[in-house]
């Protein structure tokens, strides 16, 4: 198998592999999928009328009864909101139920070099993306006359210099004077939300309260990936028998989510970017998910119910995720969140090659250098392979004379030129299939290297040098995949072949423009990498080349 037929088989097991994933993405449903819990999906009536906002509040266990409220006032609605923010997100509470309605990652711009930040969560007029969070039971989100409305003392929740966190309570008190208070809390540095509820029994009777948190997106896309770049976007899991599970809308369509757990978050993931709930660890959880209306899907936890004593107080607590998918700051957030992070089946290569670009942008504090040095580590780790190949496609090379002159003696008569080259290869000790080997122990680690690119946040708006300013989208003016195209036009030049069928031969001469097309859909930063590789390429050539023609030359003194 000569060079250029290797190197077209890698070119299609590589868009092979896209396409594949490509389907993967809209057609596999997902394993170990129950049947949906009447008490785990079964939807509350929605807030009163005077909200824009629908509760979608799932029914408690049964051990716990509703307890009626006041109604929710005349005056609450969407805009009824506060703003609470950190060093990294900015947070509008609706003060109807204490939903978040909104999320500015205030370290992500929306464009690149724009003023305006990445809005994760959002409730506008065409899509909806909110944190959803409640009591049930008898809690003041049960009420069928509409989740409660909360009072502030101020409007605007601020972190200011010197301190470390920044909080906002919000207040309610039922009709019969028991007091829920729910308080959000930022802390410098992080993206996790902390909600805490602070519930005072003020009655005789013990309260039974429970609380839940879900997330909730229309159904409608927003943004779709491309053939080459297809991103993932619908819900996600995690328990304590399944470290991570993707769980599409589609699924959910087919049956709900419906697994108890200890522990285990629930999440929705996008492209760069994911929005989790992490319910206590040491606690049983219920995780569920809900079609609401056929416009909407929501995945969501129940913690187990919590009894307040007559006349004292309680408080629960969880977690709400909301940012961008930096590994290390997630896993501290919750057990295997950072598996949002998804490498596919090949991640014991990716995670080690992304923590080897981490420690190169350490050292040279720009992405696309540190793509290059990894370039440069991978090429030298798997020269002993190369140079392998490359041997045996000198050796190709060396022989191409002597094959020549087969075909001229023969002429059209194949068979006997087939039969020469086998007895002239055993004769010369060349293995016509040299070269292919190493090219499928490579496929792995660039296909690793591929999601590597693609999932990691930290590239995203990465600038390089010169016209390339955002290392995650494509080369705005081509010239990385032209050059890669150059380059792999080089390195076709230099390879020996052995292909007489004319067809074929035409395949080989376009195989540059063909992968140059496909590349000019790729990021830049995969591209780079594809570059700066067949350029090391050319070297390692060039050099084991003219090292074997110079034996070459020797033998025939």
């Amino acid at each position: 198998m000569e060079s250029q037929r290797n190197l077209l088989l890698l070119a299609l097991l590589f868009v092979s592999f896209l396409l594949y994933q490509a389907w993967l993405g809209d057609n596999n449903p997902q394993q170990d999928v129950q049947q949906q819990s009447a008490a785990a999906t079964q939807q509350s009536p929605a807030v009163s009328s005077s909200s824009n906002l629908s509760a979608d509040v799932p029914n408690s266990t049964p051990s716990a009864t509703n307890a009626a409220i006041e109604d929710v006032p005349s005056t609450a609605s969407q805009s009824a909101s506060i703003m609470l923010e950190n060093d990294r997100l900015r947070l509008a509470i609706s003060l109807v139920g204490g939903d978040v309605i909104s999320a500015d990652l205030l370290e992500h711009d929306d464009e690149l070099d724009s003023d305006t930040p990445f809005r994760l969560l959002e409730n506008s007029k065409d899509f909806t993306y909110i944190a959803q969070s409640g009591l049930i039971g008898q809690g003041p989100d049960s009420s069928k006359k509409g989740r409660p409305f909360y009072t502030v003392d101020n409007d605007k929740f601020v972190l200011t210099e010197g301190d470390s966190e920044v909080s906002a309570a919000l207040r309610f008190v039922d009709d019969k004077g028991n007091v829920f208070i729910k308080t959000f809390t930022l802390k410098r540095g992080e993206y996790v939300v902390n909600v805490a509820y602070t519930v005072e029994n003020n009655t005789s009777e013990p309260l039974e309260v429970q609380l839940y948190g879900q997330l909730k997106e229309s159904l409608s896309e927003k943004s779709t990936g491309s053939l080459m770049m297809p991103v993932y976007r619908g819900g996600a899991y995690s328990t304590s028998d399944v470290r991570y599970q993707k769980y599409k809308y589609d699924d959910m369509k087919e049956a709900a989510l419906n697994e108890t757990t200890q522990g285990g978050w629930v999440g929705m993931l996008q492209h760069y970017f994911v929005s989790a709930w992490i319910p206590s660890p040491t606690e049983t959880n219920h995780l569920y998910s809900n079609i609401i209306q056929n416009k909407d899907a929501a995945i969501g936890f129940k913690a187990p119910v919590k009894t307040i004593n007559a006349n004292s107080t309680g408080e629960i607590k969880a977690k709400l995720w909301v940012g961008p998918k930096i590994q290390d700051q997630m896993a501290i957030a919750a057990e295997h969140l950072d598996l949002t992070v998804d490498y596919g089946w090949l991640w014991f290569i990716a995670q080690p090659m992304f923590k080897l670009l981490l420690f190169f942008h350490g050292i040279v504090g720009n992405w696309g250098f540190a793509i290059i040095l990894i370039t440069f580590t991978v090429k030298g780790a798997l020269y002993p392979l190369t140079k392998a190949q490359y041997t045996s496609m000198a050796k190709m090379r060396l022989l191409q004379p002597k094959i020549k002159a087969l075909r001229d003696r023969y002429g059209e008569d194949r068979q006997k030129v087939s039969k020469g080259m086998m007895e002239l290869y055993k004769k010369e000790k060349v293995n016509p299939l040299g070269g292919c080997f190493p090219i499928f122990l490579q496929m792995p680690i660039f296909i690793a290297l591929y999601w590597s690119l693609m999932e990691s946040v930290e590239l995203r708006h990465a600038p390089f040098m010169l016209w390339i300013q955002d290392l995650s989208v494509r080369d705005p003016y081509f010239i990385l995949p032209v050059l890669m195209g150059v380059s792999m036009f080089f390195i076709q030049k230099m390879s020996p072949t052995t292909v007489q069928d004319p067809m074929q031969q035409k395949v080989m001469k376009f195989m540059p423009v063909i992968f140059t097309g496909f590349f000019v859909m790729f990021p830049a930063g995969l591209v780079l990498y594809w570059l700066m590789s067949n350029i090391v390429t050319l070297i390692q050539q060039t050099i084991i080349y003219r090292n074997f023609e110079k034996q070459g030359l020797h033998d025939k003194k």
